[in-house]
């Protein structure tokens, strides 16, 4: 009998060291959590079927929008650890569960559920207007702000997201009052500056673009510690006299307690994916530079980002939608 159990436990041990070798056995999902058409929606768009030709089942992108960026990473938050729901969150990813802190609620998530499979961009934001607006400059603007305090409203992805944190970030070193309209993501945040709704937001550059180069919206400023290769002329925040720096980062995540050989087989996957002339191409397409960590890298590196975030958060304190 004693031989016999000894038996079954050595079957049923291969059987699971076979079934996590042969990962994925279905298909995949990355989920964004944000409406079509922003970085994480793009980003995912571009890298899904590269790993679709990797792993040689379909990946599906979905999108699971919502209390921005919330209710789609606590979807996958509380998703099997199997590798087969997967999401591209952006930096909010940090930010949203130290909100919930600040108000004293339930956090839809915490980081800890997550494990980091690769770090795949890292933008600044550019503060961009509707060319209607006063203000040639981020000095005028600033001039403009200061005489109509609570007046001018400013868009972004939702509360505490990805655009609302650099925004409030710029406002408090400014000592500026603007009234905030959060929405469910990038594009309809754009939407609003695009529809007169708002006359600004922190925008993403690859969102940006397209709008820059038919005059739908100008760029005043923007957050990185240096000049963007592709956008030269707009300088950053620091040049004119403020003291902010952020990006806009986005990542691959997995809920926690991955089988060791998903995790392994999920980030070789990545790093192929990332070097693939296909998802490089996509990337230059979309007007996103790579910004690759793999996950030893990355997850080290988001619990710092993490960190300085919280602070942010804690600094910007509570406040409302207006």
């Amino acid at each position: 009998m004693k031989c016999l159990t000894t038996a079954l436990c050595v079957f049923f041990a291969c059987g699971a060291a076979i079934a996590q070798d042969a990962y994925p056995t279905k298909p995949i999902t990355i989920v964004s959590p944000f409406p079509p058409g922003g970085t994480s929606d793009l980003t995912a768009r571009q890298i899904a079927p590269v790993l679709e030709r990797i792993f040689k089942q379909p990946v599906v992108v979905q999108n699971r929008p919502g209390a921005a960026g919330a209710t789609g990473a606590q979807f996958v938050a509380n998703s099997p650890p199997d590798g087969h729901t997967l999401i591209l969150h952006l930096v909010s990813i940090s930010a949203l569960p130290e909100r919930d802190k600040l108000f004293g609620t339930k956090p839809a998530y915490t980081r800890d559920q997550f494990i980091g499979i690769a770090r795949l961009t890292a933008d600044p934001p550019m503060l961009v207007v509707h060319p209607s607006l006063p203000a040639r400059n981020l000095k005028e603007f600033v001039a403009l702000a200061r005489n109509k305090p609570g007046e001018m409203i400013y868009s972004s992805s939702g509360l505490y997201g990805a655009s609302h944190v650099p925004y409030e970030m710029f406002l408090q070193a400014a000592k500026l009052k603007m009234r905030h309209l959060p929405t469910t993501g990038g594009a309809p945040a754009m939407t609003a500056v695009l529809g007169g709704h708002a006359v600004s937001w922190a925008c993403p550059p690859n969102i940006a673009a397209p709008h820059l180069a038919n005059g739908k919206v100008r760029a005043l400023a923007q957050w990185g510690g240096r000049r963007l290769n592709a956008f030269p002329d707009i300088p950053t925040f620091k040049e004119q006299g403020y003291a902010v720096e952020y990006y806009l980062w986005g990542g691959l995540f997995a809920p926690r307690n991955l089988p060791p050989q998903v995790f392994t087989t999920l980030r070789n996957a990545v790093r192929q994916a990332v070097s693939d002339a296909d998802f490089i191409r996509g990337m230059e397409k979309i007007r996103t530079p790579i910004a690759y960590q793999d996950a030893d890298e990355f997850n080290v590196w988001w619990e710092k980002d993490a960190q300085k975030l919280a602070q942010v958060v804690q600094r910007i304190g509570k406040v409302s939608e207006k």
